[in-house]
């Protein structure tokens, strides 16, 4: 074998090892990222009906404490209500008196769901429901609320 052979041989080799080795890298930052659960914990579903849930999807974190303990795994429509179904981590309990609100985190107003867990005693059995829960705020409406509330039809401010 010629050095001119050997030496691209080896740049080959090279430029293959380096491939590889990004290729797990991307790997693994997709999986963390994504946020993939390949075994590890154990969830059971619980469910909560809001009247609205404006700005949250599909795989949204749930935290109690500001701890993710679960996420959002379907949110469907029935008789005008929104039927939000999320998956709790196995090690967390939650009482029947919890309350179940969708907050904004950050300036973006990126939604999730924040639990009080309650302390009523009596467990949520796997599949049960939260009874109580809080809407996210509409800003929108505050908003307007607040600006035409101090202003009366005629364009003058309320007494």
């Amino acid at each position: 074998m010629t050095t001119v052979t050997k030496r691209k041989f080896d740049a080959e080799i090279a430029v293959g090892i380096f491939i590889f080795v990004g290729i797990i890298c991307l790997a693994y930052i997709s999986v963390k990222l994504g946020k993939v659960n390949f075994g590890g914990r154990n969830y059971y579903p619980v469910t909560a009906t809001f009247t609205s849930v404006k700005g949250l999807n599909k795989n949204t974190v749930v935290e109690i404490a500001g701890v993710e303990v679960g996420k959002v795994k379907d949110i469907r429509l029935d008789n005008y209500d929104a039927i939000v179904h999320m998956i709790i981590r196995d090690d967390i309990q939650i009482h029947d008196d919890a309350i179940a609100s969708i907050r904004t985190k950050g300036l973006l107003g990126e939604k999730y769901i924040s639990l009080a867990p309650g302390s009523s005693g009596v467990m949520i059995e796997p599949g049960g429901l939260i009874f109580d829960t809080e809407p996210p705020i509409d800003l929108e409406k505050l908003i307007g609320s607040f600006v035409f509330d101090k202003v009366d039809d005629k364009g003058k401010g309320k007494k």
